[in-house]
């Protein structure tokens, strides 16, 4: 799932996610409208305070194989 449609599933503000990842809410605003990406270091804690529902891979389609090259086994692996 993108960011975009999980910050409209909650309620539209990024708040809660802001406040979980310890950051302003106009950042995470920022990341979901595609104006700021989304830092390396921040994709694996949304992925576990999201629960799974945005992952590392909707965060960084374009380059998360090079950067987590495990995801890429696991693809394998469960294929």
């Amino acid at each position: 799932m993108k960011l975009s449609d999980y910050v409209k599933l909650r309620r539209g503000t990024g708040r809660d996610l802001a406040i979980a990842l310890g950051v302003a809410q106009v950042l995470v605003y920022q990341w979901h409208t595609g104006r700021r990406p989304v830092p390396l270091e921040r994709c694996a804690e949304i992925e576990r305070i999201t629960n799974g529902a945005v992952t590392r891979r909707d965060l960084r389609p374009d380059d998360w194989q090079r950067i987590w090259p495990e995801l890429a086994q696991q693809e394998v692996s469960h294929a």
